[in-house]
């Protein structure tokens, strides 16, 4: 490994990671490597199970403690999970720019923690909530003070969580020089953040709901706090990469130097255009594709652009012609992209409306457990779990056989768009099922009785919805990966976090205009139509497949060394 340097008793790299196969020098024994790994591992730990403790039961807390309606605390789920997956893209462009990620994740843990530590002090100090009332009484609403430490609570812990969740893969990854140590590292990274997830959405809120919310809190707070100091305690062995400057500052450039020069014309003769000192790719371009041609602009070699030794003299009027070709591959994709956001949305609806179908419902398994409402989203990650590793042993070699053809990025995604429709429409099927079930027994006069319908149920859709995710998800992560520019490749598997979150967002502002235009999600949802909230969300999702089978079929696959067809979804 070149380029590393031994500060002390930190390791630092002073440029860029290279991939090689040669033995590792003495300094790279001490920095960086496999004596890195537990530490790591056991940070990431800690922190999921904080997460997944908080955010599962999420929905429970506010209905139980603050006296917030059920369908305001799904409103306010929503928008903390969209945080939590929007702030790691933040993350690592500040880690990649100008901290790094070790910075990153310290300060990232650090705000998690105070947030933890205020959340656990709303449920030990009885002035901070507002007096608790029996289910259907009639309850007082938490006062603006309440609500206002809440609302920072919350913020601070989303802040916290979402900077690392990213970061600390980034980190970890670059503890490695060969690309299958790397990949050895992220198959346990992710098996690690299911174990966590499950861990905190398990345990954790059982004892939540039967034991107690300060004990429940208080070990969350306990699990990040242990997580970060043994983060901490593996300082000196980590190796720490330098940031090299945010990537999208070229992209920016192009668009600047676009504008700058919109008064020239295209040239279409190679010699006009600015390579750059050096070609580093026998794959850069020589000269520009025809695609967006006014973007072309921006790589003209122009006088007084150059210096002598042929360096740009001025870096926001002259870009190179891999510059770009870049910003032409991002805008080429970002079609396919935005299919993916009615993907995600209509998880982010389900997710939290199946907390509050949970909670009508008869949870028991035998006559003494009792399954937690905020449990339910376990089925979702289990069965992608599961799947996942069946796709990869079962189906993946059987489409081979059958098709003659491994199975593309873009068909794993188009297989995730149909599961995800199918798991929509049986959500409302069971919701159907459960407003005949309880119209049944009651009358309109006890809107708040539980419904004599086995919550297991719910199971079902979101077992389907869970299998969806195994195919698009990882299907996504790779497209990207493969066909992002190489600057970029880092950004490329966040942009998964920035689908989830936009999901999310739209999730929150589709269910108020639901809620403004029809009388389907009251309060009290015994009295509403979720089942019709789920038909109109197959109904999207059947439009949006449409769109995205259009937008797939038109694709061109830039990395056509990595795909099997350069184009389509074939």
């Amino acid at each position: 490994m070149t380029g590393i340097k031994a500060k002390g008793n930190s390791c630092r790299l002073s440029g860029e990671l290279i991939l090689h196969e040669e033995a590792p020098t003495a300094v790279d024994r001490k920095c960086g490597g496999w004596i890195t790994f537990p530490y790591i591992i056991a940070t990431v730990l800690g922190l999921t199970i904080t997460g997944g403790g908080l955010m599962s039961n999420l929905i429970v807390y506010l209905i139980e403690r603050f006296n917030i309606k059920s369908i305001d605390a799904a409103q306010i789920s929503n928008v903390v999970n969209g945080c939590t997956s929007l702030f790691p893209i933040a993350g690592a462009i500040v880690a990649d720019s100008w901290l790094g990620s070790f910075s990153v994740i310290f300060i990232s843990s650090i705000i998690s923690l105070l947030g933890m530590i205020l959340l656990t002090l709303t449920v030990t100090l009885p002035s901070l909530t507002p007096p608790y009332c029996e289910k259907g009484s009639k309850c007082d609403p938490p006062t603006k003070i309440q609500l206002a430490i809440l609302y920072a609570t919350i913020t601070l812990v989303s802040i916290g969580l979402g900077g690392t969740r990213f970061t600390i893969a980034t980190m970890g990854a670059d503890q490695f020089d060969k690309a299958k140590d790397q990949g050895t590292f992220f198959n346990w990274y992710f098996f690690t953040l299911y174990l966590g997830f499950l861990i905190g959405a398990t345990g954790i809120v059982y004892i939540q709901d039967n034991i107690g919310w300060g004990l429940g809190f208080g070990l969350c707070l306990a699990a990040g706090a242990l997580g970060f100091s043994i983060f901490l305690s593996g300082k000196n062995v980590y190796r720490h990469v330098k940031p090299k400057g945010s990537s999208f500052t070229s992209l920016a450039r192009v668009l600047i130097a676009t504008v700058r020069k919109r008064k020239l014309s295209v040239a279409s003769v190679s010699n006009d255009y600015y390579l750059g000192n050096n070609i580093e790719s026998k794959n850069q371009f020589i000269t520009p594709s025809s695609s967006f041609r006014l973007l072309n602009r921006a790589a003209i070699n122009t006088e007084s652009d150059t210096n002598e030794d042929g360096s740009i003299a001025k870096p926001w009027r002259l870009c190179t012609v891999q510059q770009v070709e870049d910003l032409k591959t991002l805008i080429h994709i970002f079609p396919l992209w935005s299919t993916s956001i009615f993907l995600s949305t209509p998880i982010g609806i389900q997710s939290s409306l199946v907390v509050l179908q949970a909670l009508t419902m008869d949870r028991h398994i035998g006559s003494h457990f009792q399954v937690p409402a905020g449990s339910f989203l376990v089925f979702t990650l289990l069965s992608t779990a599961i799947c996942l590793s069946v796709i990869d042993r079962l189906f993946f070699p059987m489409w081979q056989i059958l098709a003659q053809r491994p199975l593309t990025p873009l068909q794993r995604v188009g297989f995730g768009h149909i599961l995800n429709i199918v798991g929509m429409a049986g959500s409302a099927l069971v919701e159907s099922r459960r407003l005949h079930a309880f119209r049944s027994h009651y009358n309109a006069n006890q809107p708040d009785s539980t419904v004599p319908m086995s919550a297991m149920w719910l199971v079902g859709p979101l077992a389907i919805v869970g299998v969806g995710e195994a195919f698009h998800f990882p299907g996504q992560v790779a497209l990207y990966y493969q066909e992002f520019p190489m600057s970029l490749r880092s950004t490329a598997t966040a942009m998964i976090s920035l689908l989830i979150a936009v999901g999310f967002y739209l999730s929150t502002a589709l269910i108020n205009l639901i809620r403004r235009v029809t009388v389907w999600l009251p309060d009290n949802i015994n009295k509403g139509r979720l089942d019709n909230v789920f038909w109109l969300l197959v109904v999207i999702g059947l439009v949006n497949f449409g769109y995205y089978l259009l937008c797939a079929i038109m694709y061109r696959y830039k990395n056509v060394e990595n795909a099997d067809d350069d184009s389509g979804i074939h």
